[in-house]
């Protein structure tokens, strides 16, 4: 008998089911996988052999394709994770073939706001602790290859600076690439949120002089917003990540022309801290289902997305293959569908779209909930017209996902202090919509508590999609921001600094780069690029103050408002309440 959730923290609940999950040897003979394509990482993790899977079952037709995403969430977000875990256990209980691909918990939000995306409740995937505090080491490898490239890029400044031609060449085996230390592209990355690393100065002078580095500024981002975690979620094979880290962009010469990963020799050796982390993680839900862990968060200022690896070893071993995207779905799913779906040339059968009662009284005028503090009375009391007047935010959703050609499904994410009169109102009101709407108790009740959800789910996959993207890629590059701006987010239209107008009419003249697909960095708060707006906001024009270029991983990316790279630690972050029973070895406080 699983803990009560109303009653036991996430981690006491892992822990407990923990005592009697499956090894890993169980789950990989329950997803289908070979003993020689199946990696073991001691008893309960392991990873996958992609390539074999995937040349073993070429000729298999895939599975059903379902995304999960949600919408505009609250600070303390709606259980998009928790939903998908429950979908995937809702699926196993009605005696269906399935399997979900989910993305690796940031260090970030675990030690911070948001917790482990390990989901929750008895909806969760196990062993919580190793998922939470690395897992098998993916994002390590990132944040090392990231790293190497600032290391030979940072290196190469001082060398160009401290030798003349002549000595630059005999000593490197290079010529000068006169970099210009003004006008650098990338910066560092690490795994926590940290506001004090955002601007800074590196390379002073210290013992040794002119030989400390070369005195500039720079900065840190998270290591999930990384552009190598954009291509891990999007390589095919090593050849293909091999091939896009030697086009990353670190600087750019005197003259104006870009500096690559390849042209200061280290995309190679960038490449080599990635040939494991290429291979797909595996590990179970509280009932025993597979789920493939692969890339990483975050949507408002990455792509967001699990791996097309992921998903395409989950769509040949699976009659049903759920896989997650970050954040509300005028991000996250929006991201999925002009980008991830156009690179990895799939089709979802369905969409399912979280909602929680929490979020659409939000949206209808209560009081914004503060991570790290209470939550607001108002909020466990019945206000049924302020979740009619939040289901506004639902409802441009599901529009958004239908502009796609894809056939939504609402899932209502239950909690126990959630009214029949305030979960009856959003059901009448995803009715009229013509939409399908399911209550999932998954968080309460796990599998059994997603039975309903999961018939809804195969049923929408039974109807015929016409997919279709937003945009195409030979169009304008300002028209396709234009068209996201209004279509998906609402917005009259699109302001840009001169930063930023500059940079895309630069863009734009290259042939090659003006192709790219365009990955947005916004808030995730509200539909608008100012978070303190929710509802579906009216009569703004959405900012955008600078872009980025991705060419490794084929993007290039707008960022609108006062969005960071690196997300700030607040007042009353997780780790205060994480700790260790230091007679047991075990960790306690994840949630």
């Amino acid at each position: 008998m699983a803990l009560d959730p109303t009653k036991h923290a996430d981690w006491e609940i892992a822990e407990d089911a923990e005592k009697k999950m499956l090894t890993i040897y169980k789950i990989g003979e329950k997803l289908g996988l070979t003993e020689e394509e199946l990696l073991p990482q001691g008893h309960y993790i392991g990873k996958i052999d992609f390539m074999k899977v995937l040349d073993r079952l070429k000729d298999k037709p895939n599975g059903k394709y379902i995304d999960v995403t949600a919408i505009t969430p609250t600070p303390l977000g709606e259980g998009k994770s928790t939903s998908a875990i429950g979908l995937v256990q809702g699926l196993g209980k009605i005696g269906k073939r399935v399997a979900a691909a989910i993305r690796q918990p940031s260090g970030g939000p675990t030690m911070n706001i948001k917790g482990s995306a390990a989901g929750g409740g008895l909806a969760q995937c196990i062993p919580l602790t190793p998922f939470s505090l690395g897992f098998t080491g993916d994002i390590n490898a990132i944040m090392n290859a990231h790293n190497l490239a600032m290391v030979a890029l940072t290196s190469r400044l001082q060398h160009e600076r401290n030798y003349n031609d002549e000595q630059l060449e005999r000593l490197s085996g290079m010529k000068r690439i006169d970099i210009d230390p003004t006008n650098i592209e990338m910066g560092w990355v690490m795994d926590f949120c940290c506001q004090a690393l955002r601007n800074i100065i590196i390379g002073i002078d210290g013992v040794n002089g002119k030989f400390d580095g070369f005195m500039m500024k720079s900065k840190f981002g998270i290591a999930v917003s990384s552009e190598v975690m954009a291509i891990l979620s999007l390589a095919k094979d090593l050849k293909d990540l091999r091939e896009r880290m030697g086009k990353i962009v670190v600087a750019y010469t005197k003259k104006g022309a870009p500096v690559t990963t390849e042209d200061l020799k280290v995309a190679g050796a960038m490449t080599a801290w990635m040939v494991d982390a290429m291979k797909p993680s595996l590990m179970q839900t509280l009932e025993g289902q597979p789920v493939i862990v692969h890339a990483a968060p975050f949507a408002n200022i990455a792509i967001g997305q699990s791996s097309i690896i992921a998903d395409k070893v989950g769509l040949k071993l699976a009659d049903y293959h759920v896989t997650e995207s970050g954040f509300g779905a005028g991000i996250g799913f929006e991201k999925f569908w002009n980008l991830k779906c156009r690179y990895s040339g799939l089709t979802p059968d369905c969409a399912v779209i979280v909602a929680t009662i929490r979020a659409l009284k939000c949206h209808g005028g209560a009081p914004v909930p503060v991570p790290g503090k209470p939550m607001p009375e108002a909020y466990g009391i019945e206000n049924v017209e302020w979740v009619e007047k939040g289901c506004v935010n639902l409802i441009h959703h599901i529009r958004n996902v239908r502009k796609a050609g894809i056939s939504p499904v609402v899932c209502i994410n239950v909690f126990y202090t959630d009214t029949d009169a305030e979960i009856a109102k959003v059901c009448e009101l995803v009715d009229a919509e013509g939409a399908r709407v399911a209550v999932s108790r998954h968080w309460e009740k796990g599998g059994d508590g997603a039975i309903e959800f999961a018939r809804a789910v195969v049923d929408a996959c039974e109807e015929k999609t016409q997919f279709k993207f937003l945009y195409m890629l030979d169009m304008p590059l300002k028209q396709r921001i234009e068209l996201i701006a209004k279509e998906v987010y609402g917005a009259d239209g699109v302001d840009y600094s001169p930063v930023a107008d500059r940079k895309l009419a630069e863009l734009q003249a290259d042939p090659e780069v003006s192709k790219m697909g365009v990955c947005m960095v916004k808030t995730h708060l509200s539909l608008s690029d100012n978070a303190a707006l929710k509802g579906v906001p009216k009569n703004w024009r959405l900012t955008i103050r600078e872009v980025l270029t991705y060419r490794g991983a084929g993007f290039i990316v707008p960022v609108a408002g006062d969005i960071s790279l690196m997300p700030g630690t607040c007042s009353n972050p997780a780790f205060k309440r994480i700790d260790v029973d230091v007679e047991t070895g075990k960790v306690q406080g994840i949630f």
